[in-house]
C-alpha cells in the first residue's frame, strides 16, 4: 500500500508595506490647567519627544508627520532635528478629523499604510506599534485594545439603561493604522455626512469595515490631565 505523504502549506506573511506614521498634536489641552501638554516635561524631556522617539525605533514606520498649533511648529522642529524619519511638522485643523487629514497630506506618495497616533500618548513603544502595523497590513485596518476592568454602564437621564457584558469591552488606544486610502474615504465620508466620530477607527467602522483589534499596552495610556501626567511620570519610572 502506497502511503502519500500530506504537507501543510503554510501562509505567508503578506511583505509590509511602506507605513507613515501621522502624530497629532494639535489639541488646546483645556483640561490641563493650563499645561502644554505637547511639551510638558516628562522624564526631564517635552512630552512629544518621548512620543515621536517610538516610531523613530520602530522598523515598521518609514516616515513620520507631527501635526500641531502654530505656535508650536519651530520648536517640535527644533525638538526632532535628529529624527531622520520625521518628513515635515504641519499646521493642525480645528478639528481631529481635519489634523489627521492635514498628516496625510503630507506624507509621501509611497505611502500605503498610515498610522495614527495621539501626541499625548508618550508611553507607547516600538513593540506595540509593530504589532498593529503588521495587523493592519493583513487585514487594512487595525488598533490596540486593553480589556475594560471597570464595569461599565449605559446611563441615560441619571439612572442606568444596560450593563454592556465587560468580556465584550476593551478600551482601544493609538496608534491606529489603515490602508490610507481608506481612511481617506472613511475620513470624506464622515465629512459629507456630518457622521459623529469618536476615533479613526469609527470613520472606518461607518463605512461597514471591520478593524482587527491586537494587543495594547496598559502603561500606553492618554495624557488628558494633570493627573494623567503624574501616573505617565510614574510608569516611567517604572519602565526605566
Amino acid at each position: 500500500m502506497k502511503i502519500t505523504k500530506v504537507t501543510r502549506q503554510v501562509r505567508k506573511a503578506l511583505p509590509l508595506r511602506h507605513c507613515g506614521a501621522v502624530i497629532v498634536a494639535a489639541g488646546t489641552a483645556s483640561r490641563m490647567g493650563g499645561i502644554d501638554k505637547v511639551m510638558a516635561p516628562l522624564g526631564g524631556e517635552p512630552m512629544i519627544l518621548r512620543t515621536v522617539r517610538a516610531f523613530q525605533e520602530c522598523d515598521a514606520i518609514r516616515e513620520i508627520v507631527i501635526v500641531t498649533r502654530s505656535e508650536l511648529i519651530v520648536p517640535i522642529m527644533d525638538l526632532c532635528n535628529g529624527f531622520s524619519k520625521v518628513r515635515a511638522v504641519v499646521l493642525g485643523g480645528s478639528s481631529r478629523p481635519e489634523s489627521v487629514q492635514a498628516g496625510l497630506n503630507a506624507l509621501s506618495k509611497q505611502t500605503k499604510l498610515a498610522a495614527i497616533q495621539d501626541g499625548a500618548r508618550p508611553l507607547v513603544t516600538w513593540q506595540v506599534i509593530d504589532r498593529v502595523v503588521r495587523a493592519a497590513n493583513s487585514y487594512g485596518a487595525a488598533a490596540p485594545g486593553v480589556p475594560v476592568k471597570d464595569t461599565v454602564k449605559v446611563v441615560r437621564g441619571g439612572t442606568v439603561a444596560v450593563t454592556p457584558d465587560r468580556s465584550t469591552l476593551q478600551a482601544i488606544q493609538t496608534p491606529q493604522v489603515f490602508d490610507i486610502d481608506l481612511l481617506r474615504g472613511a475620513l470624506k465620508k464622515a465629512r459629507d455626512t456630518g457622521a459623529v466620530i469618536t476615533d479613526d477607527c469609527s470613520a472606518v467602522e461607518n463605512l461597514g469595515m471591520s478593524v482587527k483589534i491586537v494587543e495594547g499596552d496598559e502603561r500606553n495610556i492618554k495624557v488628558t490631565t494633570p493627573m494623567d501626567l503624574h501616573i505617565a511620570q510614574l510608569l516611567l519610572e517604572e519602565m526605566q
